[in-house]
């Protein structure tokens, strides 16, 4: 048995016993079920045959809208909080999952993937695992959706500061990923990486808005948490230690390192920029002979 076939076993293995183990303690067995049989099948008909990784962060955008839905529909009457923070939801996956989408038209192919495809029951895992990402990221809205507890309890002052918190951080996330996109598109930039806009403060503002959006649903969906609803804390946690930990941060700063390490002005902005969270005051600007 090769590494490969090792590395995707495990990885599958503790993907879905995570969700077996997880899912039936929030009462989320059948949505956790919905959203693992999504990833595999758009595995099966495109990942696997032409070894793409073309539709993956599509196929995450449809299980968000499928599974979140399906939770919002299970019931026939729906509380107020249930639909906003759907609505929420739905709003953020469309906003994300287009972008990304378009992104690997333009690029052709993300390179992230070009290891994991080496064997397909690795590749496969990768699939398998955003299945968990989706099922613990969504977690709050779908207990709200679905919690009989949910609907006895009235929105109250946490909803609103919950969805208050929710709608900053998405417009940050917005602002953040259009700076980029408008200073990537000047061919004068061709070769620079960006230190304006909201990247003057952070090195990855929209990351920091990606994780705040999830602890405002927290917020909201803490007013009627139960036992192990109370999990849904992972929402925001998991988002964290993937973005900073894992498929974020790391790769990403290691292609910077790689392209502009050797430039003194990178190094000061990687020094004096904070990774996440913003600073409330600008760095000092770069001088050539600091």
């Amino acid at each position: 048995m090769d590494s490969n076939m090792k590395r995707g076993i495990l990885s599958n293995g503790i993907a879905v016993a995570l969700l077996a183990s997880v899912s039936p303690a929030m009462g989320l067995s059948k949505l956790a079920a919905l959203a693992l049989a999504i990833q595999w099948v758009v595995y099966l008909i495109h990942g696997l045959p032409y070894q793409s990784e073309k539709f993956y962060d599509a196929s995450g955008s449809l299980t968000y809208l499928a599974v979140v839905l399906t939770a919002l529909l299970s019931k026939e009457r729906h509380n107020a909080r249930a639909i906003i923070s759907s609505f929420l939801v739905v709003i953020w996956c469309t906003r994300l999952g287009s972008f990304l989408f378009a992104r690997i038209l333009k690029d052709g192919r993300d390179s992230r993937f070009d290891k994991f495809k080496e064997h397909w029951l690795r590749f496969l895992g990768v699939w398998t695992i955003q299945a968990l990402w989706f099922f613990l990221v969504a977690s709050p809205a779908l207990v709200v959706s679905t919690s009989e507890g949910c609907d006895a309890r009235s929105v109250g002052l946490l909803d609103a500061i919950g969805w208050s918190v929710w709608v900053a951080a998405f417009l940050l996330e917005v602002v953040a990923d259009a700076q980029k996109g408008s200073f990537r598109a000047n061919a004068a930039n061709a070769k620079k990486f960006i230190t304006t806009g909201l990247w003057t403060y952070s090195r990855h503002p929209n990351y920091f808005g990606e994780i705040c959006m999830w602890i405002g649903i927290c917020l909201s969906g803490s007013s009627c948490f139960t036992g192990a609803q109370w999990l849904s804390w992972l929402s925001p946690l998991t988002t964290y230690v993937l973005l900073i930990q894992v498929s974020g941060v790391p790769l990403l700063e290691a292609k910077g390192e790689k392209e502009w390490g050797e430039l003194p002005e990178y190094q000061w902005y990687m020094k004096h920029t904070p990774c996440i969270i913003p600073a409330f005051t600008c760095p000092p600007a770069y001088r050539k002979d600091s």
